[in-house]
């Protein structure tokens, strides 16, 4: 267990339990060992509502634009808390090799398929980089839906939902499976809030 993660998660967690908790369904489906979470976006503070819905016990990585790891002091605690930051819009072979050596290490990783924080009843096109890492490490994909609408000491609902391989045709999987991919997760996403 990364160290920093282990000191940092409880007094989160205490922020967050008064100030803007949250109320996790679905926990049980978080499988042992590796897996790409992905979630809808709207806020900044959506990773941290689900890595607070998972428990400490349930360590992730979590992958964030690059623009936060160059923010002083913030961007050196993030990364040595395991964070991996992304160049947003073009192939980043460092953070991609990094996310596949995580999950090929049976960890947990955390990302926001539309690369962005969208607002509720827009869309954004999926991008495809949680389809590669699954189906190119061999690893599930799991839906997670966050409720957009958050107010102070009320309850965020965080809906974790079933696991499931990514479907493709052909031995390898290319660029049209992986938007194809891309597009159905959202769309699982989105399910698990009642909306499609």
């Amino acid at each position: 267990m990364n160290r920093l993660y282990a000191v940092l998660y409880p007094l989160i967690w205490i922020f967050m339990r008064i100030f803007h908790p949250w109320k996790a369904e679905g926990r049980e489906n978080v499988p042992e060992g590796a897996v790409v979470m992905c979630g809808n976006h709207t806020t900044l503070g959506d990773p941290i509502y689900v890595v607070c819905a998972l428990g400490w016990r349930c360590q992730t990585r979590i992958i964030a634009k690059e623009e936060l790891m160059k923010i002083p002091v913030l961007g050196f605690l993030l990364g040595k808390a395991g964070i991996i930051g992304i160049k947003r819009g073009k192939a980043d072979v460092a953070a991609i090799k990094e996310a596949m050596r995580v999950l090929r290490n049976g960890e947990k990783l955390l990302l926001f398929p539309e690369g962005t924080r969208v607002k509720e009843g827009e869309n954004a096109a999926a991008h495809t980089g949680a389809a590669m890492f699954a189906t190119r490490t061999g690893t599930m994909l799991l839906p997670v839906y966050i409720a957009p609408k958050k107010k102070l000491f009320r309850k965020t609902r965080v809906v974790f939902g079933k696991p499931y391989a990514p479907v493709y045709e052909g031995r390898k999987a290319g660029p049209e499976d992986y938007q194809r991919i891309a597009d159905d997760l959202m769309d699982r996403i989105h399910h698990l809030g009642g909306s499609v």
